[in-house]
């Protein structure tokens, strides 16, 4: 399984269901807002920082809830026309340029 074909593969599966409206793709960016939030959710439950429920989740899960973040990310890049590898690419070249060699 390649991630970049997957992401693109998930694309098309949302466009034959769901349309590629503005709306759609609208919807498909906020959707990164709803896994940031689990994964919020999540790392709050492994610190057990709400002492009405106590520690709730397992890093475990906290890793899965980031990887679905990414993977969504990967999903709405594709949504809106951008190749995802490139940009991710991009993405670290810059990111790269930050730190000393």
């Amino acid at each position: 399984m390649n991630i970049w074909t997957e992401a693109k593969r998930w694309r098309a599966h949302l466009d034959e269901r769901n349309g590629t409206s503005e709306l759609e793709q609208t919807l498909r960016i906020l959707k990164l807002t709803e896994e940031s939030g689990e994964a919020a959710q999540a790392w709050i439950g492994l610190l057990g920082q709400n002492p009405r429920k106590g520690v709730t989740h397992t890093r475990e899960q906290v890793i899965g809830e980031l990887a679905d973040v990414v993977f969504t990310a990967l999903v709405a890049l594709e949504s809106i026309g951008a190749d995802a590898e490139e940009a991710v690419q991009a993405c670290a070249k810059k990111a790269a340029g930050y730190l000393p060699q």
